[in-house]
């Protein structure tokens, strides 16, 4: 029988040494498992009764410093403009007309009930500006200025204000509530996180063939994002964190805390049928697979800490606060795990023990279908390379054409009172009306009357609104509607025309829409720099734990590649509206927040692989072999963690959220490429034609790494004993 065909490990010949860090670790908390689940237990909840007590407080900042969007809000908070908050669109639709006496009493009477409301600034009516009336006189709007920003606004005022506007409804009369605020109010919670959890359960019940073996990764990760949330809640009071966190938080936690306990089992269920006793096992496991969790989840880390280069305050609490949440669950894989371990070890034992029995019995080779497949690819390389990689490049392409922008209400619900609101202004005032770009500049009315002239005979504007003056009459406003959609690429064009050709030095162009384009051009601007950053990091970093030169920089690539195929993905769906998705922009901070996660979380599988295939490489220095066996004993963990991630990603497809569908799919798309396709194609196929080039490293950069092993010292001095014993035979 070929040496390399059988997944048993070489036996240790040099235990004296003993286990490494994570292997202590984990020796304390199986010996102290009741201590260890109090420690955690009164963390859990003790951060979550923090949490209740003191509330969240989350804010949105959408700041960009620099931008003219930004200067042009703070110049209207500054002179006391009332452009300076934002506001809410109340849209009468009336059959016999908005000037008909029932429909104009019971509209202002909303009205006045509106103006005295919390949160209101002011209220223009319908009947005080002749153009807010269409030209067939049924369709009309009422302007309600709001004292702050949307995302300040609470939601219980927003709710008020819409269902006072309600009370003008009445049979032939139809009444819709549109504005940011109003589209923050409707926006409710769904079932995601439930199902992603039940389809994971079922994977795992699958795969170990028994509900406790199944439930303790579920446990782990359940224990970790639960500390997570509590602690990003009372982080919330001292810092900025935005309102859309806690479902990142969770997605991305739940994928995070399952792959990383279940890998750390999966290596305890290897150590069970190699004869270990369940505490030499737990030990045993969290030796070799603790160190690829630790890795893995310091990619991640560095990844997430690389948004910070961006610059955008929205994003640097998410990625502070998602990045604390892998910290927590690598925590718990390495401490928690290991003490559930310990309570049901025995019983886990038994159940291992019997499930293998009955695959011998039934003639099961351990990791045979995954030899053969490594066998398979290592035979003929070249042809599954290629094709693997002329798909991955053929789904990236149309990534290439994806549009940043930000979803409006045309992209809400047909049944919600905001897309109503929306298609009735459409209709009544045209396509640009949702989305108006405001003028801003210092100077007099007559002034602010010249400029309304310009811009009404620009290219792509269909109207300007006369001057309108700030409280200290220093500062005036002029309100330009494109003749397009606001997420229309002809509107992005306006802006910048407008900008670089149309008004003088001064004159800056603001406005919800400019906001959104403005934030668009320097992510687009500063990712180059951000994907720089992480790549050259993530490099560094499995090249210290490598000590290989080519084995990064392979990673770095293929990681790369299933990134854009996932942003390829999610181009297709939601900006070409395949499958039936309304068409939009990408959510201009998706690209940059999938590219952080994405790129961690393949490293799991990257190291998980690469640290077996090195294990097989120091004991046998055979390539091919060490590709073989690395594969046989991995392939079906990778596959299983792929899956479990896969679900829980997509069920967030489910989500009524377009900013959560587009991440749980490209999340998804990407693990699902790089579980099946890269690791199981390409990386077999790459090192088999890499050979012992793979493990090469230049002698003076060999010197100035540091020594880092994957292996704990007892397992590096035991397959370097085996190796040598093997040579000299």
């Amino acid at each position: 029988m070929d040496q390399y065909a059988t997944d048993t490990k070489p036996e240790i010949h040099t235990p004296r040494h003993g286990p490494g860090l994570f292997g202590r670790l984990a020796g304390w908390s199986y010996g102290h498992r009741w201590l260890a689940l109090g420690i955690w237990v009164l963390v859990l909840v003790g951060v979550t009764a923090a949490s209740q007590v003191v509330g969240a407080d989350y804010r949105n900042d959408f700041s960009l410093p620099g931008t003219q969007s930004q200067r042009a809000s703070d110049l209207l908070a500054e002179h006391g403009a009332q452009q300076a908050g934002d506001s809410l669109q109340v849209v009468v639709r009336a059959r016999d007309g908005l000037r008909a006496p029932a429909v104009q009493r019971d509209v202002r009477a909303a009205l006045g009930r509106i103006g005295g409301l919390p949160s209101v600034a002011a209220v223009r009516a319908p009947y005080d500006d002749a153009q807010a009336v269409s030209r067939d006189g049924t369709i009309g709007y009422a302007t309600v200025t709001l004292t702050a920003k949307a995302e300040s606004v609470p939601r219980e005022d927003v709710v008020r204000i819409i269902d006072t506007a309600r009370t003008a409804a009445s049979p032939g009369v139809q009444v819709e509530v549109g504005g940011d605020a109003a589209r923050g109010a409707e926006e409710g919670g769904g079932g995601a996180e439930g199902a992603g959890m039940l389809a994971a359960l079922v994977v795992l019940v699958l795969l170990f063939g028994s509900l406790i073996a199944a439930a303790l990764p579920l446990v782990t990760a359940l224990f970790a994002v639960g500390s997570a949330m509590g602690l990003i809640v009372l982080a919330s009071r001292v810092a900025t964190v935005a309102d859309f966190t806690p479902p990142i938080m969770m997605l991305v936690g739940l994928g995070v805390g399952v792959d990383y306990a279940l890998l750390v089992f999966y290596r305890y269920r290897h150590e069970l049928l190699e004869g270990a006793r369940p505490r030499e096992a737990t030990v045993r496991a969290l030796d070799a697979a603790g160190r690829t969790v630790f890795i893995a989840a310091c990619t991640v880390v560095i990844a997430l800490l690389g948004l910070v280069a961006l610059g955008l305050g929205s994003l640097r609490g998410v990625a502070l606060a998602v990045a604390l949440t892998v910290l927590v669950t690598m925590l718990a894989s390495l401490l928690l795990l290991p003490a559930l371990l310990g309570v049901f070890g025995g019983r886990i034992e038994r159940q291992v023990r019997k499930r293998a029995g009955r695959a011998v019995a039934r003639g099961r080779e351990p990791g045979g279908r995954w030899r053969r497949l490594a066998t398979a690819v290592q035979r003929r390389p070249v042809a599954p390379l290629l094709v693997a990689v002329l798909a991955l490049l053929a789904l990236s392409a149309p990534a290439l054409d994806m549009r940043l922008g930000f979803a409006d209400a045309g992209n809400d619900p047909a049944s919600s009172t905001t897309r109503k609101a929306y298609d009735l202004l459409a209709e009544g005032f045209g396509p640009g009306f949702n989305g108006p770009l405001v003028v801003v500049a210092e100077g007099g009315m007559a002034e602010g009357r010249r400029i309304q002239g310009v811009l009404s005979e620009t290219e792509g504007v269909a109207a300007a609104t006369p001057p309108i003056p700030s409280q200290d009459g220093r500062l005036f406003t002029v309100l330009v509607f494109p003749d397009s959609a606001p997420q229309a690429p002809r509107t992005a064009d306006l802006v910048h025309t407008l900008r670089d050709d149309v008004l003088p030095e001064g004159y800056l162009v603001g406005g919800s829409t400019a906001a959104a384009q403005d934030f668009s051009d320097k992510v687009g601007a500063r990712l180059p720099v951000f994907v720089a950053i992480v790549v050259v990091l993530s490099t560094l970093l499995l090249l210290v734990a490598f000590r290989s030169l080519l084995i990064p920089v392979k990673a770095a690539l293929l990681n790369l590649l299933s990134i854009a195929a996932a942003l390829g993905a999610i181009t297709l769906v939601f900006q070409h509206g395949w499958f039936g998705v309304p068409q939009g922009p990408i959510e201009a901070f998706i690209p940059v927040m999938i590219f952080a996660i994405v790129f961690g979380l393949s490293m799991d599988y990257e190291v998980f692989l690469l640290s077996r295939i090195h294990e097989e490489w120091a004991r046998t220095r055979d390539p091919s072999a060490a590709v073989r066996e690395g594969l046989a004993a991995t392939g079906q963990v990778i596959t299983a963690a792929g899956l479990i991630m896969i679900v829980v990603f997509a069920a967030f497809v489910l989500s009524p959220s377009r900013m959560l569908q587009q991440f749980g799919l490209g999340l998804a798309v990407a693990i699902l490429l790089d579980a099946v396709v890269i690791r199981c194609l390409i990386v077999p196929a790459v090192m088999g034609l890499l050979g012992r080039r793979a493990w090469w490293l230049p002698g003076p950069l060999g010197r100035l790494l540091p020594e880092v092993s994957l292996e704990s010292r007892a397992q590096r001095d035991g397959v370097m004993t085996e190796a040598a014993g093997t040579r000299r035979t």
